[in-house]
């Protein structure tokens, strides 16, 4: 089975190349908006993390509610330390992060 070329019988070696690069640029894009998280929602997944803590923290024990508040902020964190030597101002890094870390409450 022969594969048909957008060019013809003899692939463009530089016109694959392009074709390439155009979907990686299509596909990235649509990650990017499935995983795009404004503020309200990092908000949301901010207020779930503090609920589940104190729900953990109720009935396990403050130790483990701290524990799992935490884990969160080392991610908090580790995201604020990625973004801010990246150019950015405090604020700009701070709000990037914080969209990182508890984006995730747009699917809740």
């Amino acid at each position: 089975m022969e594969k048909e070329w957008p060019e013809g019988r003899v692939p463009d070696p530089e016109a694959a190349r392009e074709r390439y690069e155009a979907d990686l640029r299509s596909d990235w894009g649509a990650v990017r908006d499935v995983l795009r998280a404004d503020r309200g929602d990092a908000h949301v997944g901010l207020g779930a993390v503090v609920a589940a803590a104190g729900i953990v923290g109720v009935f396990a024990g403050p130790v483990v509610g701290a524990l799992v508040a935490e884990v969160f902020a080392a991610v908090f964190l580790a995201a604020f330390g990625v973004k801010l030597p990246g150019g950015r101002r405090r604020a700009d890094a701070a709000n990037g992060a914080h969209r990182f870390a508890f984006g995730w409450g747009q699917w809740l």
